[in-house]
């Protein structure tokens, strides 16, 4: 258990992944702003463009540039979701942690349902799964295919994985190191969680499907990218330091 932040007042980072982002990018950073800034004194929010290639890179920094609590970061080509988390949580400077994506998934007012969690003795992070999924039936059996797997090789008893929706305190996210490329990100920072000894709960939440722009999430080259990172990541890390494992070191 790691808790180092101000009950009363904590201060917030909230990250967004951008690519080609243009169509929801602005109603993005303005809701969350709404949403947060009644109740928390100090926010800063990140944007982290991931090489874009229409017009989300100028509306992010014309948000920069009006709002001083809005961040960029620019990205010179396009890196994929991992790299693009890596970047905003090493940027981040406040008590805790959000990401989600900039489609607007969620309803950002469930953002202090999870703050409310992280005032538990005990609570290092929040991941959050979607009460409605409202997706079409390949991108649910992807996804559940990808749970099952998730779970069965990694032990974490989540029911979303790669849902965007996590909140950790950055204490807890600098006991350890992210090294996805790509979307197995989500997996990777509630395995690490784990084998960190942290403490995650779980949050259910309305989710919101993609009105505008184009994701590329269950995409094959996505999936095999998924499927390559993660052997990788248990070949490397999991099979020695998991819990009970005879190599594990601590």
């Amino acid at each position: 258990m790691i808790k180092r932040f101000h009950k009363d007042k904590p201060s917030l980072t909230v990250i967004f992944p951008t690519y080609n982002e243009e169509a929801n990018v602005v109603a993005s950073v303005e809701g969350v702003r709404e949403a947060l800034l009644k109740r928390y004194d100090d926010v800063e929010v990140i944007v982290v463009d991931d090489g874009s290639t229409d017009r989300t890179p100028a509306l992010a920094d014309e948000l920069a540039a009006k709002y001083a609590e809005v961040k960029t970061i620019h990205h010179d080509r396009n890196y994929k979701l991992g790299r693009t988390l890596r970047t905003g949580f090493a940027a981040a400077t406040k008590d805790l942690v959000f990401y989600t994506d900039a489609d607007l998934p969620i309803d950002f007012q469930d953002i202090h349902r999870g703050v409310s969690l992280l005032f538990r003795d005990g609570t290092d992070g929040v991941t959050g799964y979607r009460l409605d999924r409202g997706e079409s039936w390949w991108r649910g059996v992807y996804s559940a295919v990808y749970n099952w797997l998730i779970n069965a090789v990694f032990r974490l008893g989540v029911a979303d994985v790669n849902f965007s929706y996590k909140l950790f305190t950055r204490e807890a996210m600098r006991s350890f190191t992210l090294t996805s490329e790509g979307s197995f990100v989500d997996a990777e920072l509630l395995a690490r969680a784990k084998l960190a000894n942290l403490q995650v709960v779980q949050i259910g939440v309305h989710y919101f499907p993609r009105r505008a722009g184009r994701s590329t999430l269950a995409s094959p080259g996505v999936i095999v990218k998924i499927l390559a990172e993660m052997g990788l990541f248990w070949w490397e890390v999991w099979r020695k330091r998991r819990p009970g494992s005879p190599g594990r070191g601590d």
